[in-house]
């Protein structure tokens, strides 16, 4: 082990380390977070595909983040092999031919830090540059950046330190990227040297939290999901019962807090006169009857609705890096749609659907097999229409000669989802109008319980696994049968909730 001491490196110190950078980050979302990760990490739920997609994600930004500095030395050696990392760093440090160090590791004040990129600078300086895989700076980046800061410096570096994150006007050109355009590097000298204060109050107090035998008392609040979700959220996050006050739509932390005063923790127990929006009235009403409820306006809304009728959905895949020409950083790829239609009242429902096999850019094909599918007359249903017309949008900006065509879908768009919020209610949404709540909740026969993609998320991780991964002919197919049957209960679930509003 090596401490980082002055402006030297004494090796052959063994110290106990409590704290990491990305620790004292936990203990800044939450305290409770840094005292499970240290004391009870069993705790925590596994990270899933998602989550797992997410790191990956980051680690290819930060590759090609490091080719901004040709030249540089990667410090390879892993978090298991701490004692190498730290003897690696201390040896690429003083050498001069090096113009860059990646993943150094650094000790100070029992404190790690292995740091994305160390840009030599003249008289002796360094620019300490953190790697972001998001498209803006974020308050929160300010205490990554911050407390690196506090440890180069305590190991007697001069520092300037930055944050580099994509550039989200940045438009790719599809052959190669301009590595210069694709990111921006903010400065943040000021800004960490104003919070260096509060970054020494917070090592102290979560060194105070985690000499203590049991975790700090936290009640679960915004802090469970903001800015990261907690790997700890389940285990603090207990299920709530269905009439729970915290099912109640929209409720805010205030109101939340009034009636945790008053000792109410179901909706029904809410007193009449308490203070709630029209759509917390709702919500209170269902609790009382056991009756779901449905508005006086609703059969007024449902006026609007043109034959033939079109159910559509789409799912696409967000990725950092802009992988096909004229996208930017996080735009989304449309890569699968389901429609289904109704050409007059009680007619037998028709079905189409597209979804390619193969590692090609879908956008065009996509919006070529659409364009004819949803014909030049009725109504086009989604739910959260949107998001639908913002990929159409995004498809006409990219494809121009279809303009016309996409833009006279998006004047035909139907939302389904407002008719929904504000017209009716059931207890069993628990405060939620998304498809996957209100469905099973008024369709008890139809549920995405037990489906192998059952979420959005779910449908663009098996895409890309399916087109960009090595999996055999029996995992591909596997895999498309399920994004297939996903997309198509979204449509046919729409189907099925229109027919019940008509008929409340």
């Amino acid at each position: 082990m090596v401490l980082c001491l002055g402006r030297g490196i004494v090796t052959n110190q063994r110290i106990r380390m409590n704290l990491s950078k990305s620790k004292f980050v936990a203990g800044h979302q939450c305290l409770k977070r840094l005292y499970l990760q240290i004391h009870e990490p069993d705790v925590a739920g596994e990270a899933d595909e998602k989550t797992q997609a997410v790191m990956e994600q980051g680690h290819e930004v930060g590759r090609w983040a490091q080719k901004m500095f040709p030249g540089g030395l990667l410090i390879e050696a892993g978090h298991e092999e701490l004692d190498k990392a730290l003897t690696q760093t201390k040896e690429a440090m003083p050498n001069k031919h090096l113009p860059a160090v990646f993943e150094g590791a650094f000790v100070y004040d029992k404190i790690l830090a292995r740091v994305d990129i160390l840009k030599r600078l003249p008289r002796d300086r360094w620019r300490l540059v953190e790697v972001k895989s998001s498209n803006s700076l974020k308050d929160y980046h300010l205490y990554d950046v911050a407390i690196q800061r506090h440890i180069l410096e305590g190991c007697g570096f001069r520092v300037i330190p930055c944050l580099m994150h994509l550039n989200r006007e940045y438009v790719y050109d599809g052959k190669q990227y301009d590595l210069k355009k694709l990111f921006v590097v903010h400065d943040l000298t000021d800004e960490t040297k104003a919070i260096e204060k509060e970054v020494k109050d917070l090592i102290r107090e979560e060194r105070k939290v985690l000499a203590r035998g049991t975790p700090p008392d936290i009640e679960p609040g915004s802090q469970c999901m903001n800015p990261y979700t907690c790997e700890f959220y389940g285990h603090c996050n207990k299920p709530l019962p269905m009439d729970h006050v915290e099912n109640l739509p929209g409720l805010s932390a205030k109101n939340l807090e009034k009636l945790a005063a008053l000792g109410i923790e179901s909706i029904a127990g809410i007193p009449k006169d308490f203070p709630l929006t029209d759509r917390q009235r709702r919500a209170w009403e269902c609790a009382k009857t056991g009756k779901p409820w449905f508005g006086k306006g609703l059969k007024k809304a449902l006026a609007d609705l043109r034959y033939p009728l079109y159910f559509m959905d789409f799912e696409t895949l967000g990725v950092a890096l802009p992988r096909y020409a004229g996208m930017s950083p996080y735009d989304q790829i449309p890569f699968q749609w389901s429609v289904h239609v109704q050409r007059k009242p009680a007619a037998d429902l028709e079905h189409f659907e597209f979804l390619p096999e193969e590692d090609v850019d879908p956008r065009l094909a996509f919006v070529m097999a659409l364009c004819p599918v949803l014909g030049k007359k009725g109504s086009i249903i989604a739910y959260n229409s949107g998001f639908e017309s913002g990929c159409l949008e995004s498809l006409a900006e990219w494809f121009p000669k279809y303009r016309n065509e996409i833009t006279d879908i998006q004047k035909r768009l139907w939302d389904l989802l407002p008719v929904m919020r504000d017209h009716v209610y059931h207890s069993a949404f628990c405060g939620s109008f998304s498809l996957k709540s209100v469905l099973p909740a008024l369709v008890p026969e139809m549920s995405y319980d037990g489906m192998e993609v059952a979420e959005g998320n779910d449908a663009g991780l098996a895409w890309e696994k399916m087109v960009h991964s090595k999996v055999g002919s029996a995992e591909r197919k596997r895999l498309r049968e399920a994004l297939l049957t996903y997309c198509k209960q979204d449509t046919l679930a729409m189907v099925r909730l229109l027919n019940v509003l008509r008929t409340a």
